[in-house]
């Protein structure tokens, strides 16, 4: 007893402990942390058809090894480094036809795809492989009909109307920025959004949004998209604005010209 006794007050027995403390809940964490949804696994020759395409058609902003480029001018970027963005980033940005970006701009806009999928596939095998990151999503996380537009709805209502308008429609944020609408979006550009964080948009991973809560969102917003406007046109579904200025401009301006009419026949 008094030798064990002797060995707890040894100096290194602290530091000994906290070694194997760390290293237990490093594995531990390794073993049972929840993995981010994979796409099918990228091969040698994805990574090295990614590299080469990426080189000719994105070095330019991003540099020659994605470490990112400034403009020289203070501390704007011309185009940031992407180790750790992952695959999902490229799918998104690419996918979209936000990427390649066609003049330097607030934001970039959605346009039309330059690449071919298995093209953006192998960008997105060589991004990854530069750091870990989020990766493309699977079918089933994005599969619409598999979730909830109910509990959907409630996500996107406190995590996402407040920029994307209540029914996905998009809106105006500061210094010429905008929050796209979502309609006609494909449901893994928006689950790819949720990860990544583009613009100005925050990343939603597990911590905040779970897999199951964002295909929830994307069943809400689908749901939207289907559904047959019963009370007429929706003038954009942007809300009282767009309403009360058709209210306005039209409602007033009809009963303006009736009384016009009405006065000049009475006389």
């Amino acid at each position: 007893m008094n030798a064990l006794a002797a060995r707890r007050r040894h100096p290194a027995a602290i530091a000994i402990l906290l070694m194997l403390g760390l290293l237990v809940t490093g594995f531990a964490y390794s073993a049972l942390a929840p993995q981010p949804a994979q796409a099918e696994a990228s091969t040698a020759e994805d990574v090295t058809a990614g590299k080469q395409l990426f080189q000719a058609n994105c070095a330019s902003c991003h540099g020659v090894n994605a470490e990112g480029r400034a403009t020289g001018n203070g501390d704007k970027v011309a185009g940031p480094a992407l180790a750790g963005v992952g695959a999902a980033a490229v799918d998104f940005q690419m996918g979209t036809g936000r990427m390649p970006m066609r003049q330097p701009g607030i934001q970039a806009a959605r346009g039309d795809v330059q690449f071919s999928q298995e093209e953006i596939d192998q960008v997105g095998a060589y991004i990854a492989s530069l750091a870990p990151g989020p990766a493309v999503p699977a079918e089933e996380d994005v599969d619409a009909s598999k979730g909830d537009p109910a509990k959907g709805g409630e996500l996107f209502r406190v995590n996402c109307a407040m920029c994307h308008n209540f029914a996905g429609s998009g809106g105006a944020l500061t210094r010429g920025k905008y929050a796209p609408s979502l309609m006609g979006v494909e449901s893994k550009h928006i689950y790819e959004a949720m990860e990544t964080g583009p613009q100005s948009m925050p990343v939603f991973n597990d911590n905040n949004i779970n897999a199951e809560g964002k295909r929830d969102i994307i069943a809400f917003l689908k749901s939207v998209e289907d559904s047959p406007q019963q009370g007429g046109h929706a003038l954009g579904a942007l809300g009282p604005v767009t309403e009360g200025w058709f209210a306005w401009f039209f409602g007033l301006g009809i009963l303006v010209a009736a009384a016009v009419w009405l006065g000049q026949k009475s006389a």
